[in-house]
């Protein structure tokens, strides 16, 4: 069982009068972190809210009906919760009783649940995501020197938890995962009716990672308006598909205003939507997987640990650039992503001088932990 870093986190939250949401995608082992939890059986009340009749004991009920409900259990596990109808209004109702109890929502995506959850139970939760394993985790599970060994294997097949158990089904997986969650999951919310459109786009952003993305050169190709494309875009993010970086802009007349570039959380799901598992001697986007894993690595170390840094990435009209810089409390980071070592890489003279006091870190195979930890 490899244990995930949110658990210390989500435990030391206990007892604060909050409900707990855990967002993340299907398959990422929100319920295996549950019962990671070790609670006391006999004092949890666990409902599935696949299931009918455990929805139907969260529905249309009054307070007093869900104090009767969990009355007695230290615990509430709410799992699938999105599937309830009003779920908002359910967690509002819920924290309002002010039991001594300690109540957990997960959810497989922030669609149906956050929106519902964050207009009506606003103040009254503390909210986690939770990602595919990280290399942190599987390293904690095993060692540093052994994780190093299977960076190729993560840069191509990504982190999902299947995945990683099952390695010689990986591909099968990968493919479920997308046709099943990505497109069947994500069509379904609201009525979308355009999968070509949704599939073409995916594909168009995997085949862009590490570069930037031009909303208009994408409703072009597509053939759909500039704002469809955006909504779209946003749809994946909720659904933690792929996430966005803006342009970092505070001095130079010459740097990007409005720039943005789009990375997947997972190396798996990208390379499964252009059905490319080649290894990396017969690819000629390694360095993209590089910067796509660090990336996201990145991403998930910094939620995990309550990192609150702001991040970007830093590009002028003239293409100098430098992959993600980070902002947190006056301290600016700038780092720099190569899978092949070479010889040292300084930063772009007019970053240099427009931010002298920046740090600057080329981040490769050799020094990856420091930067994950």
């Amino acid at each position: 069982m490899i244990h995930r870093l949110l658990e210390k986190s989500v435990i030391e939250d206990f007892g604060k009068g909050k409900v707990i949401i855990l967002l993340g995608p299907r398959q990422v082992g929100k319920t295996t972190l549950l019962e990671q939890l070790d609670l006391e059986k006999g004092k949890t009340l666990l409902l599935d809210c696949d299931d009918f009749d455990d929805r139907l004991l969260l529905e249309d009920k009054t307070k007093t009906e869900l104090q009767n409900l969990i009355a007695g259990y230290k615990y509430v596990l709410i799992d699938e919760a999105q599937r309830v109808k009003s779920i908002g209004l359910v967690i509002k109702m819920l924290a309002d009783l002010h039991v001594d109890c300690n109540i957990i929502a997960t959810g497989s995506s922030s669609l149906e649940l956050a929106e519902g959850v964050f207009e009506t139970a606003t103040g009254r939760v503390f909210e986690y995501k939770m990602f595919p394993f990280s290399l942190t985790e599987l390293a904690n599970d095993s060692n540093e020197r052994e994780q190093k060994k299977l960076l190729e294997q993560k840069m191509i097949y990504g982190l999902y938890p299947e995945v990683v158990n099952n390695p010689s089904d990986a591909q099968r997986t990968l493919s479920s995962l997308v046709n099943g969650y990505l497109f069947k999951d994500i069509l379904a919310y609201k009525g979308l009716r355009k999968p070509d459109v949704l599939q073409k786009l995916v594909i168009a952003l995997a085949l862009q990672v590490g570069n930037e993305v031009s909303y208009n050169e994408l409703s072009s190709l597509l053939g759909i308006d500039k704002e469809t494309v955006e909504n779209y875009i946003n749809l994946l993010e909720k659904c933690f598909v792929v996430f966005r970086l803006n342009s970092y802009n505070k001095n130079l007349r010459t740097e990007l205003k409005k720039g943005k570039k789009i990375y997947f959380y997972d190396n798996g799901i990208r390379n499964a939507v252009i059905s490319n598992f080649a290894p990396l001697e017969l690819r000629s986007d390694s360095g993209a997987l590089w910067e796509n894993l660090m990336v996201s690595e990145r991403v998930k170390r910094n939620a995990y640990v309550q990192n609150y840094a702001q991040t970007y990435f830093w590009r002028t009209v003239s293409q100098k650039e430098i992959d993600l810089v980070e902002w947190k409390e006056g301290q600016l980071q700038a780092f720099e992503f190569k899978w092949k070592e070479n010889k040292k890489v300084l930063p772009p003279k007019e970053f240099a001088s427009a931010y002298p006091e920046a740090s600057y870190e080329i981040i490769t195979p050799a020094n990856f932990w420091s930067f994950l930890k």
